[in-house]
């Protein structure tokens, strides 16, 4: 996987990947120009997409209607010892009623979801800088 994200103008950046692209930019309130989600929220959305993807492909194979699926997902902004996300909550609202059975496989299977898995096992990170 690989994603380019080139600086753009202002405070604004735009991810490329595959062909798609994304535009980020920050708040007005943050000196931004407004134009795209903040990297935080992309951040949210990838998670959010991720759980959707996994509850979906669950729901399909069962013959269960995702019509109407709808995942929210928060996080708090702490700064304790250095800036990060934590507390994260993700919400997953089906218009149907679930049984027991596929009320813990749904859950089972939206926590296998690529991103909650990066997520709660520490990741190794590599970062490098180069300049001409």
């Amino acid at each position: 996987m690989l994603v380019n994200v080139s600086y753009k103008d202002h405070l604004q950046f735009q991810a490329s990947a595959r062909g798609h692209e994304i535009l980020g930019d920050q708040p007005l309130d943050n000196g931004g120009d407004n134009l795209g989600m903040t990297p935080p929220e992309w951040f949210l959305a990838s998670l959010g997409s991720c759980v959707g993807f996994y509850a979906v492909k669950y729901l399909q194979t069962r013959n269960l209607d995702a019509t109407g699926l709808n995942i929210d997902v928060s996080a708090a902004k702490i700064t304790e010892t250095f800036v990060r996300l934590d507390n994260f909550q993700i919400n997953v609202s089906l218009p149907i009623a679930l049984d027991a059975h596929h009320q813990k496989g749904l859950e089972a299977a939206v926590k296998s979801c690529l991103i909650h898995n990066t997520l709660t096992h520490l990741p190794k990170i590599v970062t490098r800088i180069n300049s001409i």
